[in-house]
């Protein structure tokens, strides 16, 4: 049987904030993940996704696609993968969809280890 780090803990996270996508990818190494750092909806649906685990970690309000629509667009080509969807005060209209998608809502700010917390559990549920 692997331990949990014996194998790579892959996270795709996708946010058009510069700043933010280099500050969570810092984060994210640090915390042991294997990060690939997208710009856009539009870039994920034309990348291919690492091996599993794999986590989706996607903004909400970016330029472009949402992160909702982007989601979609890979549910649409059955990617069943484990996604949260980062955003701050999501309406209930947010919270419905990311629902019937199967994704976790991490608000912002991303305080503490809650980030991090959320991608674990996604991978092992």
């Amino acid at each position: 049987m692997l331990s949990p780090l014996s194998y790579s803990r892959n996270v795709v996270l996708v946010d058009d904030d510069s700043a933010l996508r280099l500050a969570l990818t810092f984060m994210l190494e640090l915390d042991g993940f294997v990060v690939t750092a997208l710009d856009s909806g539009e870039a994920l649906l034309q990348a291919a996704l690492p091996p599993a685990p794999v986590c989706l970690v996607l903004d909400q309000n970016m330029g472009g696609l949402t992160g909702l629509e982007a989601l979609a667009a890979l549910r649409a080509k059955n990617q069943t993968v484990p996604a949260l969807l980062i955003t701050s005060h999501p309406r209930a209209s947010v919270r419905d969809a990311a629902a019937a998608l199967g994704a976790i809502i991490v608000e912002k700010p991303l305080l503490g280890d809650s980030l991090n917390a959320a991608i674990n559990a996604a991978m092992l549920a």
